[in-house]
């Protein structure tokens, strides 16, 4: 092992609301990105629009660590942020901003994305978590990319916090998947035999003037260009910090999992993407609330003995790492449910006590704006 493997960074990005409104502030003052800039430095910065903000962890040893800086992370936005009437949330996508009223952000980057990928990305009001796993093996990551891929539909799962969309219920744990998915380049990552065969792929899209690096390929899980890690895409962001925690470790876990059958002259079956993408779309869906399909068993089975199931496989990893009290963390998430099912809930229980539709959506704010800097 390189000293650098398995170390874990992560990123969130966040809504910023108004706290009288409720609705997004879909022109923050610049003043406030400027503090928390002054504050937070390269760990904060704008995001695609205006009223997204995003934050990172540096490069950090222990799950433990990371948890402590994206706590302090999120004080700090949520507190300067208090001081112009705002808040953020941690929530995949708004439970009724409308998508049209949002402005970008003014950097090029941004204005050259709005032009050319034009109303999907304009509807791009999602927001997501990244975890970043220290790799410092190109082929490493490749190979270990090809077979964690199987347990993205279960990580994202674990992260639904996107049930509504424009004032509605969508039916979907997790819509902000199905506005991304209208992306290119999203979705499921390809399956490559070497570093050589995926670089040699990226160099005939970039030649082509197709793209202009890798960070234009957003799979759910992709070998960063900017850093030496495998980078995590697919989960949206967590309203409790808690919840991010624990996937995040689960993940790191089920790398080293994978390195340990690697080292092992073994390997995880690698699924044909037609197979994984119905636990995607399962996921995305339903969350965990109808199972997933155990490609062994060629069936569904109850999430509740899939995530035992990967507990169990990760459990040697997760005290290498000192993170088993997060990676069992997720058996807490399944008992009380994640965000998606918690805004729901409270929306029921809004319109139950005589709220309107209007009233019970602000209530679901209300619920992500103290659920976001819950714990800290």
């Amino acid at each position: 092992m390189n000293p650098s493997d398995f170390t874990i960074g992560i990123e969130e990005e966040y809504l910023l609301v108004d706290r009288a409104s409720r609705d997004l502030a879909s022109d923050p003052p610049a003043a406030m990105m400027s503090e928390c800039q002054a504050l937070l430095e390269r760990q904060v910065s704008p995001e695609f629009l205006r009223a997204q903000i995003e934050v990172g962890t540096t490069v950090c040893h222990t799950v433990a660590e990371a948890r402590s800086q994206l706590a302090h992370l999120r004080r700090v936005v949520a507190d300067v942020a208090a001081r112009h009437g705002l808040a953020p949330i941690a929530a995949a996508t708004h439970p009724f901003a409308e998508w049209h009223r949002q402005k970008t952000t003014d950097r090029e980057r941004y204005t050259l994305l709005a032009r050319d990928i034009q109303a999907p990305a304009r509807r791009l009001v999602i927001c997501g978590m990244h975890v970043h796993v220290g790799l410092a093996d190109p082929e490493l990551r490749i190979d270990l990319m090809g077979q964690a891929t199987y347990f993205l539909p279960h990580l994202l799962a674990l992260s639904t916090s996107s049930p509504f969309w424009g004032g509605e219920d969508t039916g979907l744990k997790s819509y902000r998947i199905a506005v991304f998915d209208e992306m290119p380049r999203t979705g499921l990552p390809e399956l490559f035999e070497s570093w050589g065969e995926f670089e040699r792929h990226l160099k005939v899209m970039v030649n082509a003037g197709l793209i202009e690096d890798g960070t234009k390929l957003w799979w759910d899980l992709r070998p960063s260009v900017r850093f030496p890690t495998l980078e995590m895409r697919i989960p949206d962001v967590c309203t409790r910090l808690d919840d991010a925690i624990s996937i995040a470790a689960l993940f790191l876990c089920l790398l080293r999992m994978l390195w340990r059958l690697k080292r092992s002259n073994q390997r995880w079956r690698r699924y044909a993407a037609i197979l994984v993408n119905e636990n995607r779309w399962r996921a995305q869906r339903y969350g965990f609330d109808e199972g997933l399909v155990d490609f062994g068993k060629g069936r569904i089975v109850p999430y509740a003995d899939l995530l035992e199931e990967i507990i169990e496989l990760v459990a040697e990893d997760a005290e290498f790492f000192g993170c088993r009290k997060e990676v069992e963390a997720a058996r807490e998430i399944l008992a009380r449910g994640t965000s998606a099912h918690r805004q729901l809930a409270t929306y029921q229980a809004a319109l139950a006590r005589g709220a309107d539709a209007e009233e019970a959506l602000g209530a679901v704010v209300d619920m992500l704006i103290e659920e976001t800097v819950e714990g800290l």
